[in-house]
C-alpha cells in the first residue's frame, strides 16, 4: 500500500509528524507492505533570506508579531518535539526558501534515497542549523545522504526535477491540500498534522485492511480527529 506525504523541509510538524508515523509504522506487523513516498510542498514559495533572518526575525515581521510572542510558540514546538526525542534548535534555526532541496530529495527519489535525504534536510534545518538555502550546504549534505556529488551539482547548477516539484504542489492543490504535513493512504484516506502515534497506527490499520480486501475507492476522506499541528502559508498551529 502506498503512503504519499506532502511536506515541507522548513516545517517542524512535519519532521515530528515523520517521527510520529514511523513510530506507528514500526510497531505494525504489515510494515513491509508500506510503500512511503514524499512529495514536495512549499509554504513560503517567495521567500528568500537575503537579510541573515533568524527565525525570530523571520516570524516577527512575517506574522506581525513581537519577537518574545515568536520566541514563546516556538517554545513550544522544541518541547513538543523533545516527547518525540527530536531536539530543535530556534535560536540558531536559519529560514530558507526550500525549493531546490526538494529538488535534492526528488534526485535522491531516483536512487532509493528519498527517506533518507528527508531525515538529513530535516536534522540539517532544525538540529544542526545549516542554511538549506545554500547550494554548498545542500552539496554536503547530497554527499551525507550517499548521492554522488557531481551529479548532485548538475542538478542544482540546472532546472532538473524542478517540474516534478511543481507537480507535487499541483496535485496537492487538486487533493485540496492546505497544510503539512499531509499523509495520503491509497489516495483514499488521509491524515493532516503531526498527529499522535496512535492516530496514525489506527490510520494506516484501516487503509491497509481495506486495500488488501481490494475495497473500492472513494473520495478522499479525512481520518483528523483534530487540525492541530499542521503549518500552512499561514504559520504552524499547535
Amino acid at each position: 500500500m502506498k503512503v504519499e506525504i506532502w511536506s515541507d523541509v522548513m516545517c517542524p510538524f512535519c519532521y515530528i509528524g515523520k517521527r510520529h508515523f514511523e513510530k506507528a509504522i514500526e510497531a505494525l506487523p504489515f510494515k513491509n507492505e508500506i510503500e512511503v513516498e514524499w512529495k514536495s510542498y512549499q509554504l513560503n514559495p517567495e521567500y528568500h533570506n537575503t537579510n541573515n533572518e533568524n527565525v525570530y526575525d523571520y516570524l516577527s515581521r512575517s506574522k506581525g508579531m513581537p519577537i518574545e510572542q515568536a520566541k514563546q510558540m516556538t517554545k513550544q514546538v522544541v518541547e513538543m518535539a523533545a516527547d518525540t526525542g527530536l531536539t530543535i534548535d530556534f535560536d540558531k534555526n536559519i529560514p530558507a526558501n526550500t525549493f531546490n532541496a526538494h529538488r535534492l530529495i526528488h534526485l535522491a527519489a531516483k536512487h532509493n534515497l528519498q527517506d533518507l535525504a528527508e531525515e538529513k534536510l530535516f536534522e540539517a534545518h532544525f538540529v544542526r542549523s545549516l542554511n538549506i538555502g545554500e547550494d554548498a550546504v545542500l552539496l554536503q549534505l547530497a554527499e551525507e545522504i550517499g548521492l554522488d556529488k557531481t551529479e548532485a551539482k548538475e542538478v542544482l547548477q540546472s532546472n532538473k526535477f524542478a517540474e516534478e516539484v511543481r507537480y507535487d504542489i499541483y496535485e496537492s492543490q487538486n487533493l485540496g491540500i492546505r497544510g503539512v504535513p499531509y499523509f495520503v493512504m491509497d489516495r483514499k484516506y488521509a491524515v493532516s498534522g503531526a498527529q499522535p502515534v496512535q492516530a496514525f497506527t489506527d490510520a494506516l490499520t484501516q487503509s491497509f485492511t481495506e486495500w488488501k480486501s481490494s475495497q473500492p475507492k472513494t473520495n478522499l476522506t479525512s481520518l483528523n480527529k483534530n487540525d492541530d499541528a499542521i503549518c500552512d502559508e499561514n504559520g504552524c498551529e499547535i
